[in-house]
């Protein structure tokens, strides 16, 4: 996941009231708040507050992750006898998909919400495509292990979310860690395709792996609100937001279910 991180210039409350002050202090941080007041009832007025914006995230995180259950189910119908016979397929559409990830990272600031949205959604397809081995491998071994693996994960995602949204701690730190951790779980993906791995060692990164993408998930959240509030509140900007933090909610819960969903069967 390539996390593309902006700068955002802001004037602080000193500058403002520098700006308002006619007489005393207590008027100028009067003069202030009233202005913050007016701010935010604009805002509120026009939509760009952050429950709109944040509403929007999750509804085409979430919608991503219909389209990837869509796209695999779709394949275990018409696409098995595909990919048997054509396993290059395969590898194509993995290689697809990271390449598709990182250029609709690079570039979410230089498209369209409209044609980013249409990204994550191809992306979401591939996605989708390249986990049904994994669907029909757990539906044959223990169907029930698919429930539980998306209702654990959607547990550990909410429980992360709220908690990287409503912490006070700055989480910033850690972008530099998961980030390393992250590239080791992609390289071990990698190897894993050439070389089988060990059920132990298998189990051991099915739990980072895990661990790596619900800390993302806390990561995220407080980015994105961190950088809704200090971004430009235009319609534009919001999208190009939106979709961005759709895009990276949505890699962290589904490599928090495939995590989980192999540990879940990894004994098999």
């Amino acid at each position: 996941m390539l996390y593309i991180i902006y700068e955002f210039a802001g004037a602080g409350k000193s500058a403002l009231c520098n700006k308002l002050m006619i007489g005393s202090p207590g008027i100028c941080w009067t003069r202030f708040q009233r202005a913050v007041q007016i701010q935010r009832m604009t805002f509120k007025d026009k939509g760009f507050n952050m429950q709109n914006y944040l509403r929007r995230i999750f509804a085409m995180m979430f919608a991503a992750v219909g389209v990837s259950a869509l796209a695999s189910i779709v394949t275990m119908q018409y696409g098995l006898p595909l990919i048997a016979h054509n396993p290059s397929l395969f590898y194509v559409a993995i290689f697809g998909a990271l390449g598709l990830s990182i250029f609709t990272q690079v570039r979410a600031f230089s498209m369209s919400p409209a044609t980013s949205a249409v990204l994550l959604f191809v992306y979401a397809s591939l996605i989708g495509f390249t986990m049904t081995p994994l669907i029909v491998f757990s539906l044959n071994v223990n169907p029930m292990s698919i429930v539980q693996a998306f209702f654990i994960a959607s547990a550990m995602f909410g429980c992360m979310a709220v908690f990287g949204y409503r912490t006070a701690k700055d989480l910033s730190f850690m972008g530099v860690f998961l980030f390393i951790g992250m590239i080791g779980l992609l390289l071990v993906g990698m190897a894993s395709m050439i070389w089988p791995l060990g059920s132990t060692f298998q189990t051991i990164v099915s739990a980072i792996g895990v661990l790596v993408f619900a800390l993302f998930t806390a990561y995220d959240m407080q980015f994105l609100k961190n950088a809704y509030a200090q971004a430009n509140k235009d319609a534009h900007t919001e999208g190009q937001l939106a979709v961005l933090g759709a895009l990276h909610l949505y890699i962290s819960f589904i490599a928090m279910f495939q995590y989980v969903l192999s540990l879940l069967n990894n004994r098999n």
